[in-house]
């Protein structure tokens, strides 16, 4: 039986940010942590943010990592505590977004936070007490902001994922406006990230043709915009594209992913210092030649419609294009480009083979397989 649920609420606009103080009043939030980082703090991005939640006694933790680990969801939830906070407003990429939401569970339930990981069966063990989260992207790639889950890496070091209906933000605050002048590198990794996404869940066996729909529209945008809006940052039309394809990815989340996530989750793992966006983008060629080989992905014809949305005359050309995207925007050609050897690849396979996006790709991976993936992508 097919489970198709949209559930948040999303305030998509320029300018959109002035409707937090909205937004905390139906969520019930009175005492706000705003969870961030320095860079975001740094650049001016979270001032808006804090402009419009003026009119409330407002905490803040800008110390969030580049990956969110335990030990941040910790130092986060002392403040959170300290503060009497009641809720939590993420400002910030899907790391800000994503330790929030750990924050959100920690604040709020007792034991490790390995405890309620997807793979360890923690899931149903998120209860309602959950603290509420508002999203408030500054970046367009993750799309955490509508998305049920959450990854942080926990203090045995794996990179796990969290999933509850519950974690969903009470509302989404997408303002392209707060993307505006994004570096051109990062715009890159966060929009192929989006791609990734759309992609991956559109490839996904699992029957939902509204997320199928709306992952293959968010791939056309943003396979259509990503360059101009690397190019130029101040490129609103490009910038409102791109944040409208990094939200749909994750409104498609609902199908699950697939083996891009699981080697990108298992790598970010043995290497936090590697960008999740990055990994994506890397992985993607190898993974959608593999899946080409899936009956599902045949029969419904997935890379001739993916094809067709990024303009292509055959569906052959899927990895070829990838791959000549990811140069255009001036990414890593390969996996050895960031450091990564082959003394990694059996670590790294392990944690795939264990990932939560392992068993919803349309062709299930051997330990084989994704050997030869890591070999293709490097």
């Amino acid at each position: 039986m097919a489970l198709i649920l949209y559930l948040t609420r999303i305030q998509f606009d320029f300018g959109a940010v002035r409707q937090l103080p909205a937004e905390c009043e139906l969520a019930g939030m009175r005492r706000p942590l705003v969870v961030t980082d320095a860079g975001v703090r740094a650049a001016g991005v979270l001032q808006p943010a804090l402009d419009a939640l003026a009119g409330l006694p407002v905490a803040v933790f800008d110390r969030t990592p580049s990956n969110p680990t335990e030990a941040a969801v910790r130092e986060a939830v002392q403040v959170y505590r300290e503060q009497r906070c009641d809720g939590l407003v993420a400002v910030g990429g899907g790391s800000s977004i994503d330790l929030a939401k750990g924050v959100a569970i920690a604040a709020t339930h007792e034991g490790p936070l390995k405890t309620y990981a997807t793979i360890e069966g923690g899931s149903p063990r998120i209860t309602a007490a959950v603290a509420p989260v508002i999203a408030v992207p500054t970046t367009a790639g993750t799309g955490s902001e509508v998305a049920r889950g959450a990854i942080v890496i926990v203090d045995d070091g794996r990179k796990l994922g969290f999933h509850n209906w519950l974690l969903m933000p009470k509302a989404a605050i997408c303002d392209p406006e707060l993307t505006l002048g994004l570096p051109p590198a990062l715009t890159a990794a966060t929009g192929m990230d989006a791609i990734a996404h759309c992609m991956e869940t559109f490839m996904s066996a699992a029957f939902n043709p509204p997320a199928d729909g709306i992952a293959l529209d968010g791939l056309e945008r943003g396979w259509a915009h990503i360059e101009r809006a690397m190019r130029d940052g101040g490129d609103r039309e490009a910038r409102r594209q791109m944040m409208s394809a990094s939200m749909q990815g994750a409104l498609a989340f609902q199908k699950g992913l697939g083996c891009v996530h699981s080697l990108s989750h298992s790598l970010g793992g043995a290497d936090p210092r590697l960008h999740h966006g990055t990994l994506n983008a890397l992985f993607l060629p190898a993974v959608v030649a593999f899946n080409a080989g899936a009956e599902s992905v045949q029969r419904e014809r997935r890379l001739e419609r993916m094809a067709h949305a990024m303009g292509l005359t055959a569906p052959e050309e899927l990895p070829f294009a990838l791959r000549a995207m990811n140069a255009r925007l001036g990414l890593p050609t390969g996996l050895a480009a960031l450091g990564v050897t082959e003394a990694l690849f059996d670590r790294v396979i392990e944690g795939a083979l264990a990932d939560h996006c392992h068993g919803t790709n349309p062709r299930l991976a051997s330990a084989d397989d994704y050997r030869a993936m890591l070999r293709a992508s490097m």
